[in-house]
Parts: C-alpha cells; sequence; structure tokens
C-alpha cells in the first residue's frame, strides 16, 4: 500500500513514516502543498494523508485540486484544528476521514487500511480467495487457516492483488506501490517475488496475464 504522507512538520512525518513503514506501507513524503497536489495529480497513491495547514498551498485547496482533476484516492485529513467549520471544510473538499493531532499512530495506522479497503469495494475487514484469506484491519494472511509467513516485499504485492482479486493489476502499478521512490529495483523485481508467492500459494493463484499484469484468482483443483 503506498500512502502520501503531506505534512511540513519535519519531525511528526518522520516519525509517522517511520509508524506507517514498520506496517508496510510505502510512503512519500510531501512537505507543502504545491509538491502535495503536483504528486496527487501525476503518481498513483492508494490512500494520502494531508495536513491542513501547510506552506505555499493550504491543505483544503490541494484536496480540491485533486477532486477537480478525479482524483479519488480516500483522504484522511490531519490537523490541529478542531473547530467544526475545518471538518466542515475538508469533507466538503472531498475528505473520507478526519484526525485531530494529538493521535495516536495505530489509530491512524487502523484508519488508513479501513479507508484502502473501503476504496477497493470491501466493506467487511476480512477478504478472502479461495483458501487465502487476509484481514485487511490487522494486516495478516493465513492460507489453509493457517498464518502465511511473508517478506514486507512480499505481503506488499500480495496484499495489492489481494484487495484487487480477480483483477488484473498493472506491472507498473504494483512497482509503484511496492517500492519506495528512492529504492534501487531490478527489472525483474516483480517478477521474482511472484514466483516466491507461487511457491508459497501454489503455482495457479498469482495468474501472469501477458502484456498486462498479474491477478490473483481463487485456485483452480
Amino acid at each position: 500500500m503506498r500512502v502520501l504522507l503531506v505534512e511540513d512538520d519535519d519531525d511528526l512525518s518522520g516519525r509517522i513514516a517511520s509508524a506507517l513503514r514498520s506496517e508496510n506501507f510505502v510512503v512519500d513524503i510531501a512537505r507543502n502543498g504545491e509538491d502535495a497536489l503536483h504528486a496527487g495529480l501525476t503518481e498513483i497513491f492508494d490512500v494520502a494523508v494531508l495536513d491542513l495547514g501547510l506552506p505555499k498551498l493550504d491543505g483544503v485547496a490541494v484536496l480540491k485540486g485533486w477532486r477537480d482533476s478525479e482524483r479519488n484516492l480516500p483522504v484522511l485529513v490531519l490537523t490541529a484544528r478542531d473547530g467544526w467549520p475545518d471538518k466542515v471544510a475538508s469533507f466538503k473538499a472531498g475528505a473520507d476521514d478526519f484526525l485531530v493531532k494529538p493521535f495516536k499512530l495505530e489509530e491512524l495506522v487502523l484508519r488508513l487500511r479501513a479507508l484502502v479497503r473501503r476504496a477497493t469495494g470491501h466493506a467487511a475487514s476480512r477478504v478472502s480467495c479461495g483458501d487465502l484469506a487476509f484481514d485487511a484491519q490487522l494486516g495478516v494472511f493465513e492460507l489453509h487457516g493457517l498464518p502465511l509467513k511473508l517478506t514486507a516485499l512480499e505481503w506488499r504485492v500480495l496484499s495489492c492483488l489481494m484487495l484487487r482479486k480477480e483483477t488484473v493489476v498493472d506491472r507498473r502499478e504494483l512497482n509503484e506501490r511496492v517500492y519506495d521512490g528512492d529504492a534501487e529495483v531490478d527489472s525483474n523485481s516483480i517478477e521474482v517475488i511472484i514466483a516466491r508467492l507461487r511457491k508459497k500459494l501454489g503455482p495457479d493463484m498469482v495468474e501472469t496475464v501477458r502484456g498486462r499484469g498479474y491477478m490473483l484468482t481463487a485456485a483452480v483443483s
């Protein structure tokens, strides 16, 4: 899951980014409204955390810019302001959730996972595909009812495929959701991760759709 974190406080953005990365999020940070607007319009993200009080362009203006350009990524507004007018302005601009500082990082993680899950069409926290199950709220996979051990990169790829099960996910899109922007990525790295997943899940669950990408599907017996 790739998140755009828009926060101008270096200490807070560092703590949030560290907490999210420890939960297998890929985090891109924007520290002003202009950079945030550009990133949201040009890059692929699963969710955004958006502060209201930003230099150059405030958070409400950034959000309006995204929505006016039909960028529909879920957005959690993060702010020190707790007044009702700020909440109204945020929701009218297209916010999906609202969290007031100070807050617990654990709550932020849970809210972001819920936003991503709902944005991909899953009302319940538990998502299943054949014998594979994923608790999208806790971030835990099970296969045949037993915990499935995954590396961080395997988890990122599989969670992306799981939340879009039976749908082809573009290879470029997988790359952008799996790797941090400054990571050095080999040209065949996604294929290597897919091969490892097939060893753990069985050969039929992750289907290669030639020229398009990959799709998670219930294995055919």
